[in-house]
């Protein structure tokens, strides 16, 4: 369950629907948020679909995230991988931690990298929580001038399932 997720500056909700729409995060910002993700490994490529029960609804985001050379991870958001991002990964007392180097767009064969000067900080840091025996990842985004525009964090438990009966 995430303990808070979204945006809380309501007058960023319109640009946010626009990311909904295009899978890439949810417009809003609520407390306890129930959430399920379903990791496949396909030809090296890892595939996760993300489901956030929202109030009324549940709103989903899918991902492919690689490996690449020299540890940098590439990570593709959205049904149509629309906003593609490149992280360090890292390990740091006892977590697992992502830090942004590249956020792009891809709109069609056009691809759009946003400039240094407009690079959000895109951080993610996950550990096991050992008072809660549980998983713990906090995801936060910081925009240029504006600061923390976007986050989640929660705690969650971590099960490997058969896909077959």
């Amino acid at each position: 369950m995430f303990t808070t997720a979204g945006s809380r500056h309501r007058w960023l909700w319109p640009v946010f629907r626009i990311a909904e729409a295009l899978g890439v995060a949810f417009a809003g910002y609520e407390h306890d948020v129930p959430f399920r993700i379903e990791n496949r490994t396909i030809d090296g490529t890892a595939v996760a679909v993300r489901h956030f029960d929202l109030p009324g609804r549940t709103w989903v985001m899918p991902d492919t995230v690689v490996l690449g050379a020299n540890q940098i991870l590439r990570n593709e958001i959205g049904p149509h991988r629309t906003v593609v991002t490149t992280f360090d990964i890292s390990v740091r007392d006892e977590a697992v931690v992502l830090s942004i180097r590249r956020v792009g767009l891809r709109l069609g064969p056009l691809r759009i990298a946003a400039p240094a000067f407009l690079r959000p900080r895109i951080a993610l840091v996950e550990r096991w929580d050992h008072e809660r025996e549980q998983h713990h990842v906090k995801m936060t985004i910081d925009a240029p001038l504006l600061g923390r525009v976007y986050e989640y964090t929660g705690f969650f438990d971590y099960a490997i399932e058969s896909e077959t009966p």
